[in-house]
């Protein structure tokens, strides 16, 4: 099969125009009706029928789109494996990865580990949280990284470090000799931007407002966004250090001491089956363990 003709499969289906079609792919309208004639000849089946100025799948394509999907990738991951191969190549990891842990602990993990093993080829998915469970489950991803425990049943997960929650707020301009704000005043002063961590928030937010704290709250969901939310004066947050520890060197925003509130902390862990991993896997969990977890961790098995 003329993998080419699938890929014209694919996009008709999502377009629904072979005009756009023939754009998206740079070939000439005449060209998409071939491709698909082609293949509905090899199907022996119509797989998309005429509305208007438009198509639309028949029962037939919406059947057939799953499988023709399935073959496009098959074959652009054959590729992708023999492209590997010839740059020297001999093994795959794939690893999926939460934002926060990827910008302030990744680099150094792969630095190690491409100079141990530089024969294995990496492929870095970046994942919030809690997607990472599934994507182990389903094998899209060898190891997670991540910074809450899956629900995922088949998955085991390891502790590896626990990170301190700071309260982050404006920075006040370079002075070392201005007295720090009030943290509780400067929490009712200014937006809280919330829920940019899977784990802490609700019950922070609870021990805050049992307190009597008037609170105005903004959630965003990206811990990027909070901190430039923070640095141009719109909000205040509480967020782990790893996250914002350079933020805090470079005087973008200040830490501030919160006598009489204990802050939480939040822990990272890797996920990975049951079952077992790969050699080549199991090479970057030794990794791990190495320079966070010296002892053997406790797995905490995920829940059904």
């Amino acid at each position: 099969m003329d993998f080419r003709v699938l890929q014209t499969f694919m996009v008709a289906a999502t377009t629904e125009n072979f005009h756009q079609t023939a754009e998206a792919l740079f070939i000439a309208q005449p060209t998409v009706s071939q491709h698909i004639r082609q293949l509905e000849k090899e199907l022996g089946i119509e797989l998309f029928e005429r509305v208007g100025k438009r198509v639309r799948l028949t029962a037939a394509g919406k059947r057939y789109l799953p499988h023709a999907k399935a073959l496009l990738e098959q074959w652009h991951h054959g590729i992708e494996d023999l492209q590997a191969w010839r740059q020297g190549y001999r093994e795959k990891l794939n690893l999926a990865v939460s934002p926060i842990i990827a910008r302030a602990r990744l680099s150094h993990l792969l630095r190690r580990y491409t100079k141990l093993y530089p024969d294995v080829d990496l492929a870095i998915k970046i994942a919030d949280s809690v997607e990472i469970g599934p994507l182990v489950q389903s094998g899209q991803a060898d190891l997670g990284l991540t910074r809450m425990v899956p629900g995922e049943f088949q998955l085991a997960t390891y502790l590896l470090y626990e990170d301190p929650v700071v309260f982050a707020v404006p920075s006040n301009g370079g002075d070392m000799e201005a007295p720090l704000p009030d943290w509780e005043m400067e929490l009712q002063s200014k937006r809280l931007l919330t829920h940019n961590h899977p784990g802490y928030w609700d019950e922070l937010l609870l021990v805050l407002r049992q307190r009597g704290l008037s609170l105005r709250t903004m959630a965003v969901s990206q811990v990027d966004i909070t901190k430039r939310f923070i640095e141009e004066g719109l909000g205040v947050s509480f967020l782990p250090r790893t996250a914002v520890s350079r933020d805090l060197f470079e005087n973008r925003f200040i830490e501030l001491p919160t006598p009489g509130l204990v802050l939480p902390k939040v822990a990272s862990y890797v996920v990975m089956p049951k079952g077992g991993v790969s050699d080549t896997a199991q090479n970057f969990v030794e990794i791990l363990h190495s320079l966070y977890a010296p002892m053997p961790p406790v797995v905490i098995s995920g829940r059904s």
